[in-house]
């Protein structure tokens, strides 16, 4: 099958780790799949072979500096037209499109060519707007866009059970629909490998932008009321910024009037190299972000033998198998979410069991060589509807 994938939003496979995977995966059935990405105005050459059977090329004009989704749907025609064009001559078996400005230019380019597209969201607007990730003075044209793209193309991936319900609420046809979560390199994140030092103590770790407050000034509440374990929280600026960032220094300032510094490491960025050794060192990994529309971070701890804490909203419930993998509780609890890990905690046999059943759910359910397979599915049925319209 001739795959083509498009991700306008970004400019190299190397900044879209799920892409990366993703491509390399389907090649490694057999496939040959191209990843159409923006051109960042760089004299990059505008076709590269990347590995056996997946190819990148860049499409221009495009601006390195084009992030903002705004600037983004303002580059879909210059994006679309080219696409159009190569299709024209060559074309593939099936479009995937990555969010919602590759959606509307999969569509545009595949227009009058019959060729059946699949769209990925990894996130939808609505979801961000409930969750007050995304400000009301941005992201109109997102919201009012995207259920229109998912009525249009021929098959949605979803990446959870929560994302398909506010699919199906938007009046995306249900039988349309395929959840497929995002997958995790089981040879990366794994239970053996180095593990990061640590102190004698109950260590728990949270991987987060520091910019979530909320959130996190919740997991210091709770860790007052959870005696002797020590708090790892990486995220943010290096290590050695820290002290310039104002999201850390507020953060800071609830640790100390919690009476918990002492018992808080603030570890700044950690690389993607240190992640699994930070994960490994855990005995419990506290998620609580109040939106998380993946849970990848969650499958990385459990792929590494990590049992998971996660507050139940957006791809946390499908990834966490409450009382088996970890626990899930409520956001905004940090009462509960103190007395879980305490329960937790005070049970080494009941960790020890968690942890292998969370290795073997994260290798069974979330490698990618499974994620591929459950992709193609979809683009198997989506070519089969696209073939039975034009009949």
């Amino acid at each position: 099958m001739k795959i083509a994938l498009v991700a306008q939003h970004t400019t190299s496979l190397a900044e879209d780790a799920r892409l990366r995977e993703l491509s390399r995966s389907l090649a490694g059935k057999g496939h040959r799949v191209t990843v159409y990405a923006r051109k960042d105005g760089a004299a990059a050459p505008a076709k590269a072979e990347l590995e056996p059977g997946v190819q990148i090329e860049l499409i221009g004009p495009g601006d390195k500096h084009a992030s903002d989704e705004s600037q983004l749907l303002a580059q879909v025609p210059a994006f679309s037209q080219p696409l159009h064009e190569r299709w024209r001559h060559e074309r593939p078996d099936v479009v995937h499109a990555l969010r919602w400005t590759s959606g509307l230019a999969s569509l545009a380019a595949a227009r009058d060519l019959r060729i059946p597209v699949v769209q990925s969201f990894d996130s939808l607007g609505v979801a961000e707007r409930r969750h007050h990730v995304l400000p009301l003075s941005v992201g109109t044209e997102r919201i009012r866009l995207e259920p229109a793209i998912g009525r249009s193309v021929n098959a949605v991936v979803a990446g959870s059970s929560d994302e398909e319900s506010d699919l199906t609420r938007l009046g995306v046809p249900r039988r349309s629909i395929k959840v497929v979560p995002c997958g995790v390199d089981t040879d990366e994140f794994n239970p053996e490998g180095p593990v990061a030092d640590r102190t004698g103590r109950h260590r728990l770790v949270t991987v987060a932008d520091l910019q979530e407050h909320d959130a996190l000034a919740t997991l210091l509440q709770a860790l007052s009321k959870v005696p002797g374990a020590e708090l790892v929280v990486a995220g943010g600026p290096p290590r050695a910024k820290l002290r310039g960032d104002m999201a850390y220094r507020r953060l800071a300032k609830v640790a100390e009037s919690l009476d918990v510094t002492g018992r808080v490491l603030f570890a700044g960025e950690v690389g993607r190299g240190a992640l699994p050794p930070l994960l490994r060192s855990a005995d419990l990994l506290v998620n609580v972000s109040e939106y998380d529309p993946t849970g990848m971070l969650s499958v990385q701890a459990m792929a590494c033998g990590t049992p998971v804490v996660a507050t139940a909203v957006g791809g946390q419930v499908d990834a966490v198998v409450d009382g088996t993998t970890g626990i899930l509780v409520p956001p905004g609890r940090p009462a509960l979410l103190a007395q879980r890990i305490r329960q937790l905690l005070a049970h080494p046999m009941l960790l020890e069991a968690f942890s292998v059943a969370a290795a073997d759910r994260a290798r069974s359910r979330y490698s990618w060589d499974r994620i591929a397979h459950e992709t193609l599915a979809v683009y198997d049925t989506a070519v089969d509807k696209a073939a039975a319209l034009a009949a």
